[in-house]
């Protein structure tokens, strides 16, 4: 007995293997075709998806630096290193309502977890964020300063961070706006306002000390403080990484839930 229950062990470790390369070859493959979608007859391709942050932090600096005078040092630089993340953040939320109608056809014909598609979507965010990185250390070095020692560890933990809570976030509007359509305007429009009660154009230290604590329900807020910290004095809060990995477990979890219990229904309204 104890001899079967061995092979049957081994059995179900193989096929554990087995499930776990085949996840993996798909999220590649996924990943792949998104990325080919997303650059196709495109000439510049890398370019544009850097070219955005650019050109949001080039009015901002305009209109904050230059006419309003905002008291920032190297300001050019404090709007790269939050702007970058928070691009990352607001691609993929932003696509994610119609992430699974965009795939129907894939979904109709190949049995996989649907849950992948919203994982790759993220995935490929991510991946053109960190080849952005190079853009944050050029302006490093234009405003005389280095890379830190500290982006070693930082940039892992927060990456993980940032993608498990953006990932839960996109599972709950992916899943939802197939019931309810209207969702995609209405992300727009809550991801624009979030974007103005987030630190990114202004330090948390700006906003009225008997209101600071406000900032911290919006969890983005830590994640964006975090980050900058990080780039431009190669320092990590671990307070805040503690409210950031909490913000990232429960999006996280709460998309799971809503994922598992719409995605029986989704053959209905696909």
């Amino acid at each position: 007995m104890a001899g079967k229950g061995g092979i049957q062990r081994s059995f179900m470790t193989i096929n554990a293997n087995r499930t776990l390369q085949h996840y993996i070859d798909l999220i590649i493959v996924l990943t792949q075709k998104e990325l080919k979608v997303r650059y196709k007859n495109s000439f510049f391709g890398y370019l544009w998806s850097i070219a955005h942050p650019l050109a949001f932090a080039f009015v901002f600096f305009i209109a904050f630096k230059i006419v309003v005078r905002i008291q920032i040092e190297d300001y050019a630089l404090f709007l790269i290193a939050g702007l970058f993340p928070w691009q990352w953040f607001a691609n993929s939320v932003n696509a994610s309502p119609i992430i699974f109608l965009g795939n129907a056809s894939i979904i109709k014909k190949v049995n996989f977890p649907r849950n992948l598609i919203v994982f790759t979507q993220v995935l490929q965010d991510m991946i053109h964020f960190i080849l952005a990185v190079p853009v944050i250390i050029l302006f490093l070095v234009m405003y005389d300063k280095t890379p830190s020692a500290g982006w070693l560890y930082g940039i892992p933990i927060l990456l993980c961070i940032q993608f498990f809570m953006t990932y839960g976030i996109c599972l709950v509007l992916a899943s939802t706006n197939l019931f309810f359509r209207d969702l995609e305007r209405l992300t727009f429009i809550i991801t624009t306002l979030l974007f103005y009660f987030t630190p990114i154009i202004y330090t948390e230290t700006m906003i009225p000390q008997r209101y600071q604590w406000l900032a911290y329900f919006n969890p983005l807020a830590p994640l964006i403080i975090s980050w900058r910290n990080l780039f431009l004095n190669g320092i990590v809060d671990p307070a805040l990484l503690v409210v950031s990995s909490g913000y990232a477990a429960a999006m996280f979890i709460a998309g799971y839930l809503v994922y598992k219990k719409l995605s029986w229904r989704f053959a209905e309204v696909l």
